[in-house]
């Protein structure tokens, strides 16, 4: 699920996909901004990133720890965040990611805690 994920922002073709991975309250802890809470704000904040020149987002979990009760999870990784430089010329940047994902009533995974750094 979480690969399906990276695979639809980098693609940053379709908004409502790449929202239907958080949760409803999901909480989003980017660098150097404020705290982005629930779908409103995502989509939002999605919205914004995809009209940054060159931009283009991904990601690779490595690490999954499930809850004992199976209802809840935390992924680690790395992601790569490439946008055009101020000369115009592609810029990546590489960070460090965890998310909090968390079994819905309708059987899905979505990712309710999504922060990371560089």
């Amino acid at each position: 699920r979480d690969a399906a994920w990276s695979e639809a922002a980098s693609a940053g073709t379709d908004v409502e996909r790449i929202l239907s991975f958080w949760t409803e309250d999901a909480v989003v802890i980017a660098p150097g901004l404020p705290i982005i809470s629930g779908k409103t704000a995502l989509r939002q904040y999605v919205l914004d990133s995809l009209q940054i020149p060159g931009f283009q987002i991904s990601w690779e979990s490595s690490d999954v720890i499930l809850s004992p009760d199976g209802n809840m999870a935390y992924l680690t990784g790395r992601n790569r965040v490439r946008l055009n430089g101020p000369d115009g010329k592609p810029t990546t940047s590489e960070g460090r990611a965890v998310t909090i994902w968390r079994k819905e009533q309708d059987g899905e995974w979505r990712c309710a805690v999504d922060i990371w750094n560089s």
